[in-house]
């Protein structure tokens, strides 16, 4: 079968280890099934693999991808939650040996993926499999970061640092959905511009003033931004942090931490059953995820390319027919 892998790794050159070309069909471990992918979406994740950021040299070659829609071995249109690991207090994110796939097992950019049954979500009919492959990692970290994470009640003020990306769009767009007042930051006066198309409030550039304070900061870019996230937070606000792409090491500013009592929250993808409720979220609202392009399977390094220079808003799909 056709697939996109990783043969190698370099954290200078990332898509020298890109490779695209036929790979064996998948393995199917009692408990697992085969899903026949229509459509996958592309993650940093998957640009991370490339530079040798959480794989090891012995799990190449791996095929790409985390996030898929498609077809069971029944027939039925499913998405694939990408989280693999054992539920610890009925979430499998808080498992120690949890993975994504990709990372143990082949991920999903291949004409079929195998995953374990319960990993399967069904397909609301009104999302196409294109949307529906957006879900599973970017916009499933949103839903819960920003829904159970968060803490807030509609109508609260939300700050979402560094707008364009995958897991910031979706963010923007749920909370305005859900009521929220959303706040956003970019660098890019046209990002800044599409947010505000997308449904944010007010855009502002990286550390300016706000005029006033918000309830919680929605944190994917890191230490560029933390300094700023924590100054805009009003006594007892809540950080939400993902991600750390600008670096994970930034001034923790404790004493502004005690002193105004904040917190700091960290939030790792999400359950299959919030998954399964996101999807019937976007059904029942009419949002969905913003798509930056659609290519197909074959023309994968296209979009590996736009991901590396930063030329996207929004999530770039690949389609298999």
């Amino acid at each position: 079968m056709f697939a996109v892998t990783a043969s190698a790794t370099d954290p200078n050159d990332p898509l020298r280890g890109l490779t695209l070309g036929e790979r064996p069909e998948p393995k199917v471990p009692d408990g697992w099934t085969t899903v026949t992918v229509r459509a996958a979406a592309l993650n940093h994740h998957d640009l991370w693999t490339l530079r040798g950021v959480g794989i090891s040299q012995d799990r190449l070659p791996i095929i790409l991808g985390c996030d898929a829609a498609g077809v069971d071995e029944d027939g039925n249109e499913v998405i694939v939650h990408a989280v693999i690991g054992t539920p610890v207090h009925g979430d499998e994110t808080l498992d120690p040996k949890r993975s994504l796939l990709s990372e143990v097992y082949d991920g999903t950019f291949a004409e079929r993926v195998a995953v374990p049954r319960r990993n399967l979500v069904p397909k609301p009919a009104g999302l196409s499999f294109e949307h529906a492959a957006c879900l599973p990692t970017a916009w499933l970290t949103a839903y819960r970061m920003l829904f159970e994470k968060s803490g807030l009640e509609p109508g609260s003020t939300v700050l979402v640092q560094g707008a364009g990306g995958g897991v910031a769009t979706a963010l923007i767009m749920l909370g305005r959905a859900a009521g929220y007042r959303v706040w956003a930051t970019s660098r890019s006066e046209e990002k800044r511009a599409r947010a505000l198309e997308l449904g944010a409030d007010q855009v502002f550039e990286p550390g300016a003033r706000l005029p006033e304070r918000v309830d919680a900061v929605m944190e994917t870019v890191g230490q560029a931004t933390w300094a700023h996230s924590l100054k805009s937070l009003r006594p007892g606000g809540r950080i939400v942090v993902c991600g750390a792409t600008s670096g994970a090491v930034p001034p923790a500013d404790l004493n502004r931490v005690f002193f105004l009592q904040l917190s700091v929250v960290g939030s790792t993808m999400g359950t299959r059953e919030q998954l399964e409720r996101l999807a019937r979220f976007l059904e029942q609202t009419g949002v969905r995820p913003v798509i930056d392009r659609t290519l197909p399977l074959d023309r994968a390094r296209e979009g590996f390319e736009a991901m590396q220079r930063g030329d996207i808003f929004g999530k770039i799909v690949f389609t298999l027919q």
